[in-house]
């Protein structure tokens, strides 16, 4: 299946059309029950008119509705994903989807709000939502084999603030916030996370939960927090920035900086600014556009809708405390 805006504007005509479509790419002809993950059988639901069924508040649905042979419950294709719930159009969400998954630089909020007629609340939230679809799945097992290891740092430089933010601090003292990232030159995956800073203790932290260490050979710059846990892998090589040494050998980090290079200028076209709050966020977009970089649009689309296995619903306000 290949598919662009012109030809998904054609196919999508209605409501109905968007949650058959959302079906073709969860399910693939194949209804599996959200609830109990039964595939015996589950049957549609036609509605009384034969489009349209009522709600509870009189209006009208095009929603399709499967039930469960075995635990007798409804689902559709929404049904435990990040569009759970959504007073969005399910049409919106997947002109939305094909945006954010064909687009390299991502797409702003305000853009999705002046496009679709949504608020600029709902076009902001649309996309948190897609963002956390795209987060690494829980199953994920860890990288082995060569990863190169490289840190970032987010933020203005101190000297182009006001006077009043300037802050102090002697030399190499700063407040950006840094992130590292780790990709894999075998199959070109990046996971990359925001960290409070660039300490052995921070990065070894993050490493040990994304490498496995014993079968892995890290690729670094000379950063002293590598040092520290050279010893915990395989094999370590590194290369001396300070000295204008940037690759020896088969040992270079331009694979995690090309992934910087693409993400800060995302960030600094489209957004413009991140908070440190979301930050972990956007991160996720940028890691599953950049390991995906190989895949047409249709099939980075595919694999996003295909991979919403499990409750990945996103709630605007936080849950209350127990």
């Amino acid at each position: 299946m290949d598919f662009s805006i012109p030809a998904l504007a054609d196919k999508i005509r209605t409501e109905a059309d968007a949650y058959e479509f959302l079906e073709e790419l969860r399910w693939d002809g194949r209804p599996v029950c959200p609830h109990c993950g039964s595939v015996r059988k589950p049957y549609f639901l036609t509605p009384k008119d034969g489009s349209a069924r009522k709600t509870r508040t009189g209006s009208k649905s095009e929603r399709r509705v499967w039930k469960c042979a075995d635990c007798r419950k409804q689902f559709s294709a929404l049904t435990g994903t990040i569009f759970h719930g959504t007073k969005v159009s399910v049409r919106t969400w997947v002109f939305v989807v094909f945006e954010m998954c064909s687009s390299k630089n991502g797409v702003a909020a305000r853009e999705i709000q002046r496009k679709y007629g949504l608020t600029g609340k709902s076009g902001w939230f649309v996309l948190h939502r897609i963002r956390e679809g795209m987060k690494r799945e829980p199953i994920a097992g860890l990288l082995s084999g060569r990863v190169v290891a490289d840190e970032t740092w987010f933020g203005g430089k101190p000297s182009n603030r006001h006077d009043h933010k300037r802050g102090t601090g002697g030399q190499g003292v700063t407040d950006k916030q840094p992130v590292v990232a780790l990709v894999s030159r075998e199959t070109g995956e990046v996971r990359s996370r925001a960290i409070p800073n660039v300490s052995g203790d921070s990065l070894q932290r993050v490493i040990s939960e994304e490498v496995d260490a014993a079968r892995t050979h890290l690729h670094t710059d000379e950063g002293t927090g590598y040092l520290k846990i050279a010893d915990d892998f395989l094999a370590h090589s590194s290369v001396n920035h300070k000295a204008g040494e940037y690759v020896r050998d088969d040992v270079p980090t331009n694979t995690a900086e090309n992934y910087f290079s693409q993400l800060k200028r995302s960030i600094d076209g489209t957004h413009h600014h991140v908070s440190r709050e979301h930050l972990n966020r956007y991160l996720a977009e940028f890691d599953f556009r950049f390991s995906t970089c190989n895949q047409t649009d249709s099939e980075r689309m595919q694999r996003l809708v295909g991979r919403q296995v499990g409750n990945r619903r996103l709630s605007y306000r936080p849950a209350p405390r127990e």
